[in-house]
């Protein structure tokens, strides 16, 4: 209870009776959720976080990043530690956004000193459950605690984080510009963030048919530069990407 202690002194608004009664924070009680497609309801679904981090996450992922062309999901943690500085701010706080079941999470956490705090935050109830036990059998690392929350309308304070992760989530917001805005407004100047999120290809009949699948299952498809462009105009800059296959890692600091 020490970190979700320490991360109600994050909020902009705590509140008066906070409910952790889950192993999380609840700020979002019985709220229905707006943006209702496919992907999110899958999302919210009890069986998916489950087998999300052994098998949906090295599976999907694995074929979107391009097989054995593409980095692993250690390589893809060790970019993620590597473009957010943890190595050289072992006591930060990072705030992972949409977190799912913690995967990611818990990999930043790793390698950090027990000063550092990592905040989960999503709006799925049965992916925080996931992540809550899998954290207990943790071992090591800074303090992780979760938020049940607007993973688009953060509920912190502005300059909180020293690096912003979102992973595999972008693509699912229904406005990921504004999710965008949110993560600089809680970063501190001259902190990191790196997103992972999905690639449009170039080829003219396979982009169409992104398309058509992206509407069907509520699943955005970025251009090459779309995201790197939308953090240059939100105040980042020395942005970095990579790409491969269907999936694209960008990087960035604010101011």
């Amino acid at each position: 209870m020490i970190a979700l202690d320490r991360v109600l002194k994050l909020l902009e608004s705590a509140p008066a009776e906070p409910d952790v009664g889950r192993g999380h924070l609840d700020l979002l009680g019985e709220a229905a959720e707006s943006h209702d497609t496919v992907a999110q309801r899958l999302m919210r679904s009890g069986a998916l976080p489950r087998i999300y981090e052994h098998v949906w996450r090295p599976v999907v992922f694995g074929l979107s990043k391009g097989g054995p062309l593409g980095p692993s999901t250690a390589e893809e943690y060790a970019l993620a530690r590597y473009w957010l500085g943890l190595a050289d701010t072992p006591d930060a706080t990072v705030l992972d956004v949409a977190c799912g079941p913690g995967n990611v999470t818990r990999a930043l956490a790793s390698g950090m000193t027990a000063d550092g705090l990592v905040v989960g935050a999503d709006a799925s109830a049965t992916m925080l459950e996931r992540a809550v036990a899998d954290t207990h059998v943790r071992a090591g690392g800074a303090d992780i605690a979760y938020v049940r929350c607007d993973a688009v309308d953060l509920p912190f304070r502005a300059n909180t984080f020293d690096a912003v992760c979102c992973y595999g989530a972008l693509y699912l917001f229904e406005d990921p510009w504004a999710a965008v805005a949110s993560m600089a407004r809680v970063l501190r100047p001259g902190g990191h963030l790196v997103v992972l999120a999905t690639r449009r290809p170039r080829l003219p009949l396979v982009g169409r048919g992104m398309g058509a699948l992206s509407r069907l299952t509520g699943i955005r498809m970025f251009g090459q530069t779309e995201i790197a462009e939308a953090l240059s105009n939100a105040g980042f800059s020395a942005i970095r990407r990579r790409s491969y296959g269907l999936m694209q890692f960008t990087g960035a600091t604010l101011g």
